[in-house]
């Protein structure tokens, strides 16, 4: 049955599932409006252009209950999955310019059967899902292409635990299909975020060269990802996005520059001391795996509340936050000996930890960093007005080696 044309959204061209009509008397589906609305900031009827006094919605429950008869009918029903169904959808994807409805049928087929999606990726889905992804790239793309974008990686995350295969996982690897994925990380909806670091993830576990990966891309993939981890609404978006950076972080070195050019340490530094545990875990993780470069401990040093808020997880977090955090102000410590630093450690209650953590039961690198910290700066420590009484007579009996014991 022929698709009339009420039915279909002005904005995505799909049929809609959440008809609302806006004072212009024109209905859009609810998501489609309210992105062009709120994500894109725009003031006016789409259609018409005609900007509109206020952006209320009312519910247009006629044209849904329409809709709803029409999917219903038997002329609209069609056997899902067969081979041959799925050859002629990504023929659809690959030709038609309502590439949406098509996209939003093959994921309906593929989320119900298995076998559909092995049979996607037989027939070179994966690369036609990326050539669709990749025109997120193109300049003035209109809305409905964006949404093409969005469906094609819900496809793709779909199909990402199968691709194993050399060939398809090199597609993922292109710097094309990484870049789009960086986009819609900056851009899309919360569910094409999702999926677009579900399939990132995939790469990293499957060993992807992140050192030439990361050399084709400049800082926006690293912006996007910091912008989610920045996101304290979405939490399940964080904290995927925190794991993807360590993935890629543990992965290559050259990554870590790149990070740090976009604001990384800035950004995890600030977020630190109100996090939940597991995520303080993660985002001090991330910081000793920048401060193990140069320009990742000056950054940490030139922050100023770096040096408290890793103070803050030395104790009474967990185990994890302890080393962690002994082992980055360590590579501070021995790398930045400056006055202002000994000083900030004094002042933030830095010292006053590390003291604690020399009663640790037994021997373990953490306690052989403090121990060490001490040796190298205890003196020097001991001479700051701020520096705590009842600790220097501590640190005096420390000076004769007692302490190593």
């Amino acid at each position: 049955m022929e698709l009339p044309p009420d039915f279909m959204c002005p904005i995505s061209r799909e049929v809609m599932e959440d008809p609302v009509t806006v004072s212009t008397g024109i209905s859009y589906d609810r998501k489609s409006i309210d992105t062009w609305f709120f994500t894109y900031g725009k003031n006016t009827c789409p259609a018409t252009m005609q900007v509109l006094d206020n952006l209320d919605v009312t519910p247009n429950l006629t044209l849904e209950r329409l809709i709803r008869a029409w999917k219903t009918t038997p002329a609209h029903r069609s056997e899902d999955g067969t081979p041959g169904e799925v050859a002629s959808l990504l023929e659809n994807v690959g030709s038609s310019p309502f590439k949406v409805s098509s996209l939003k049928k093959l994921r309906s087929v593929a989320e119900r059967d298995g076998g559909t999606k092995l049979e996607l990726v037989r027939m070179r889905g994966v690369e036609v899902l990326t050539g669709i992804l990749a025109q997120i790239q193109v300049e003035n793309l209109d809305f409905a292409g964006f949404r093409a974008c969005e469906e094609a990686v819900g496809v793709l995350y779909l199909l990402s635990p199968l691709i194993e295969d050399r060939k398809e996982m090199r597609i993922l690897f292109e710097p094309e299909s990484v870049k789009s994925l960086a986009t819609l990380l900056q851009r899309g909806s919360t569910d094409a975020r999702l999926y677009s670091v579900a399939i990132l993830r995939k790469i990293a576990k499957c060993k992807g060269n992140w050192e030439c990966i990361v050399q084709e891309q400049d800082t926006d993939l690293f912006k996007s990802l910091l912008e989610i981890v920045s996101d304290e609404i979405c939490k399940k978006e964080s904290s995927s996005a925190l794991e993807l950076l360590i993935e890629i972080l543990v992965a290559s070195k050259k990554s870590r520059l790149r990070a740090i050019e976009a604001g990384a340490v800035c950004v995890l530094v600030e977020l630190l001391p109100d996090s939940s545990r597991s995520k303080a875990e993660k985002i001090l993780l991330l910081l000793k795996l920048l401060c193990e470069c140069a320009e990742g401990r000056t950054a940490v040093v030139d922050h100023g509340i770096s040096i408290a808020a890793v103070t803050k997880n030395l104790s009474n977090v967990s185990t994890t936050a302890t080393k962690l955090g002994v082992k980055i102000l360590w590579l501070i410590c021995t790398s930045h000996p400056s006055e202002r630093v000994t000083e900030e450690m004094v002042a933030c209650g830095a010292v006053k930890k590390l003291v604690e953590l020399l009663h640790m039961d037994g021997g373990s690198s953490t306690k052989e960093k403090v121990v060490r910290m001490f040796k190298l700066y205890g003196q020097t420590w001991t001479r700051f007005p701020c520096f705590p009484d009842a600790l220097k007579n501590y640190l005096g009996i420390m000076a004769d080696g007692s302490f190593l014991s």
